[in-house]
């Protein structure tokens, strides 16, 4: 059992930054793939980037490659995502996700945290 608790959303001027942070419970985080997916009022949740275990390998969007990077502290328990020269298309929820490999599918993920507001204002 993995729980998870997403931080660090807010409001943000377009062209801004933020960092969202996912800290994650129990002695096995190191084994899970991670993940950050998003989700805007009234469409379907998007992937947004993923990072295998190790944190060797890391996938991005094609819509926020060159923006967003992913990264994680298997000492900490906690995994990253850092958001640059943010747009007012990337106002969304943004949900945390553990699983046993990197999927582009949001049903192929074990766990969730509640999610983290972001607002990008024009």
């Amino acid at each position: 059992q993995v729980q998870l608790v997403e931080s660090g959303g807010g409001l943000v001027q377009a062209g801004g930054s933020l960092r969202l942070s996912c800290a994650a419970s129990g002695r096995t985080f190191s084994r899970y793939a991670m993940g950050w997916f998003r989700q805007a009022p009234g469409k379907e949740r998007e992937f947004v980037a993923g990072i295998s275990s190790s944190g060797g390998i890391t996938y991005h969007a094609d819509s926020v490659k060159g923006r967003f990077t992913i990264s994680r502290d298997n000492a900490k328990n906690t995994v990253y995502l850092q958001m640059n020269s943010l747009k007012p298309e990337d106002t969304a929820v943004y949900y945390c996700a553990a699983g046993g490999s990197v999927s582009r599918s949001w049903s192929q993920w074990s766990y969730w945290g509640q999610g983290t507001q972001v607002t990008v204002s024009s």
